[in-house]
């Protein structure tokens, strides 16, 4: 049975969803990202650091390995979400790890449409390439959204001529932007917020009148992935986008790439958000730590 400190994700969704049905439009981002962020604890011995010239935050957990980096892709359905509703959930991940992290701001649909958002991804990624961290230093994680451009940032990196990082932590990945996954029928009624029209919608806004839900650098169910490093996935068996995370294993694996899948019961999309508070997101932040020191090799503590 779902703990009661993980209801808060379930609720937190319930109240999107209502208010997406009434039509209630809510502009102001920072708040929406203050709502979000309150799913989280604030992690103690984590220090947040501004970026001189960029939409982005380091987080620097007290005593981290100054080599290892998290590369960290906000969800938010490509219209919302940021460095500040994610800052306190990938805090929890990299003081886990006992490595840096760095979440930034890419553009959001609708003024800013594919492809954007990856090509902002691929500039942050070759930014922290030129601050001298190895490739192989370099782990890819986000949620939802974020997910997906875990996965699409690294095969854009590659037609670019970027060399590939160590691997990826994508949960609650968002891939499949046409929603065909059977998990839609199967879990209709158990996901609080998501359904294939709303999802099928944000997908029209984000890759606007010339985009196609069948390009790799969108859904990378259509790309290449062979010769990717280790992928490491998490998602909630209440989601309707059980699916897409199923999808993405089994096209990591076709391709030769080392992938795990975890999917925890009875959870909700994005249930990691109430670590420091669900027992459930926090075991799930301590299987993302452990994969993620053997990636970067680094130590257990």
């Amino acid at each position: 049975m779902a703990s009661k400190e993980s209801e808060a994700v379930r609720r937190h969704w319930a109240a999107n969803r209502k208010a997406a049905e009434e039509n209630i439009q809510d502009g102001d981002q920072e708040l929406a990202d203050h709502r979000w962020a309150g799913l989280t604890t604030e992690p103690a011995d984590v220090d947040y650091l501004a970026v001189p010239g960029r939409r982005a935050t380091w987080i620097v957990p007290h005593g981290a390995a100054a080599d290892r980096v998290l590369l960290c892709l906000h969800g938010g359905g490509f219209i919302g979400g940021s460095q500040y509703s994610h800052r306190k959930l990938f805090a929890h991940l990299a003081r886990t790890v006992g490595a840096r992290a760095l979440v930034f701001d890419y553009p959001l649909a609708p003024d800013h449409t594919h492809p954007a958002q990856v090509d902002d991804a691929v500039d942050t990624y070759r930014w922290l390439l030129d601050q001298g961290i190895a490739p192989e230093h370099i782990l890819f994680t986000g949620d939802s959204a974020g997910g997906g451009l875990a996965i699409t940032t690294q095969l854009r990196a590659r037609s670019v001529g970027l060399p590939l990082p160590a691997g990826a932590m994508p949960f609650s990945p968002w891939v499949d932007l046409e929603a065909t996954g059977t998990s839609y029928n199967e879990n209709q009624d158990r996901d609080a917020f998501f359904h294939r029209d709303l999802v099928r919608g944000l997908a029209w806004i984000f890759l606007g009148p010339d985009g196609s839900p069948r390009d790799p650098f969108v859904n990378p169910l259509y790309g290449d992935l062979t010769g990717l490093g280790p992928i490491y996935i998490q998602v909630g068996g209440d989601e309707v986008l059980l699916d897409d995370a199923q999808q993405l294993a089994i096209v990591a694996a076709k391709a030769g790439v080392e992938v795990q899948l975890d999917v925890f019961p009875e959870m909700q999309h994005t249930f990691q958000m109430a670590a420091g508070r669900a027992p459930e997101a926090d075991d799930a932040i301590q299987r993302m730590g452990r994969f993620a020191q053997r990636v970067l090799q680094l130590e257990t503590p």
